[in-house]
């Protein structure tokens, strides 16, 4: 099955008979070409929990050869902008975009996003440069996308519930003058897959190429001078950690000139175990529907072991965003999705080739190209400290060009969130500030030196 949401009663039914011949919800179904056809010959609007996807978001048939290669564009009106006082909008003005990358299989995948050229002037060294927003999770929801966050900030209908909450962040990066693209990731937004959540190699590639997407857009301030900086925090700061590790093998051409990776999932199988029965307990369905997709051992592994409850709960939180995922699955346990009773943890350790999958997804195995900060609160327990702490250590012992900072606060609550969205907000000033140097070309020393003294 390729999607589940609202679509044209013919869709339905194809995908019906596709998920009966697996495994129902839990399996990709049809193959994602198969997926991508149905998506691009219909014209009949597509919705997702009664949000109506602009026509904008469904890609073509067929799509250009290079990595960041425009395929459409059009203006984004900004949900929150305000008149300047010479004539231009605060903070900026918008542009949706859609551009090709490749996912981690190797094939041609339709990724949306948004441009914002900024209204304010940049008064640091060299040209205007350019900040690749990673978004932290949204959900997996077409109608979660970041860049429909821009325009929507607020969703809410009584079946949806997505909260623009990086747009402080990028209202931020845009006050410095900084231009800043924001990508939707592949399949969050585009109506062609699902969002394949926190799938390293998709996410890394989908940040890189909208940096290149961002370059070939016409009438911007950019130029070839353009100093790159990557920005994100939790999911975002998994993506921006893996373009940093991607880059100089897959986007040779996108010279970084910092990272900030925040909170960033390095290490997805303590990550599920942080995410199981915590308020973002839907996660788990978001990430299991993304490499059930995207990789046939962990599709096996799904039709094996989960039950009704598990085969409902990874449909259902497949067209959710966070707000209501939170209402309907939190502190939900994977032992309840499962036949043995045992939590999607255990049984993926016990399954060698699904465990494969995860290590596959782990960051750190390279060196990050160009400097980075990568930040942790110390009482995470969702996206856990110890795995994000164990990112800086493996950078710093491959020479990375590592700056990290461990954000102590006090425990506002097991597993309530509270702990892990805190640090968003609490070192967002420090963190924009860091790459705000990095953008203006001024040095930064490691301090590597440091991690035996740090938590």
């Amino acid at each position: 099955m390729s999607r589940y949401r609202s679509r044209p009663r013919r869709t339905l039914d194809r995908l019906a008979a596709a998920a009966l011949a697996t495994v129902a919800c839990v399996c990709v179904g049809a193959t994602t070409a198969d997926a991508t056809a149905t998506a691009t010959t219909t014209t009949e609007p597509v919705e997702s929990r009664g949000v109506s996807i602009p026509a904008f978001y469904t890609p073509p048939a067929q799509l250009p050869d290079a990595n960041g290669a425009l395929i459409r564009h059009e203006p984004l009106p900004l949900g929150l902008s305000l008149p300047g006082l010479d004539g231009r909008p605060l903070p900026g003005t918008a542009t949706r975009l859609m551009y090709k990358s490749t996912d981690s299989d190797g094939r041609a995948v339709a990724v949306t996003g948004a441009y914002i050229e900024p209204s304010a002037k940049w008064e640091g060294d060299g040209p205007r440069p350019l900040v690749a927003m990673a978004s932290g999770t949204m959900g997996q929801g077409d109608q979660c996308a970041p860049s429909f966050a821009l325009q929507h900030p607020l969703t809410v209908n009584g079946q949806t519930l997505s909260v623009g909450y990086d747009n402080l962040a990028i209202y931020r990066l845009l006050a410095t003058g900084a231009a800043v693209v924001v990508t939707d990731y592949a399949g969050l937004g585009t109506t062609d897959r699902l969002h394949t959540y926190v799938n390293r190699q998709d996410e890394g590639h989908a940040v890189l190429d909208a940096v290149r997407a961002a370059r070939a857009l016409p009438g911007t301030s950019l130029t070839s001078g353009s100093r790159v900086g990557l920005y994100g925090y939790s999911e975002g700061g998994g993506a921006s950690a893996s373009a940093a590790e991607l880059q100089p093998v897959y986007a040779p051409d996108v010279h970084l000139a910092g990272t900030y990776a925040g909170a960033p999932p390095a290490d997805l199988t303590a990550v599920m175990k942080g995410i199981d029965g915590s308020a973002l307990a839907a996660a788990l369905g978001w990430a299991i529907n993304g490499f059930v997709q995207a990789y046939p051992d962990m599709r096996d592994a799904a039709e094996a072991n989960l039950n009704d409850a598990g085969r409902k709960a990874l449909a259902d939180t497949s067209t959710m965003c966070v707000g209501e995922a939170i209402f309907r699955y939190g502190f939900a346990r994977s032992t309840a999705w499962t036949n043995s009773g045992k939590s999607v943890a255990e049984i993926i350790a016990e399954e060698p080739r699904a465990q494969a999958v995860l290590d596959k997804q782990r960051i750190g195995t390279l060196k990050p190209a160009g400097p980075v900060r990568v930040a942790t609160g110390v009482q995470d327990d969702i996206v856990p400290h110890a795995q994000a702490r164990r990112l800086a250590v493996d950078w710093c012992r491959k020479g990375g060009d590592v700056t990290y900072a461990a954000i102590e606060l006090p425990n506002l609550g097991d597993r309530l969130l509270t702990n892990h969205l805190t640090p968003l907000i609490t070192d967002q000033t420090a963190a924009i500030s860091w790459l705000t140097d990095r953008l203006e070309g001024k040095p930064t020393t490691s301090n590597c030196w440091t991690m035996p003294f740090q938590r």
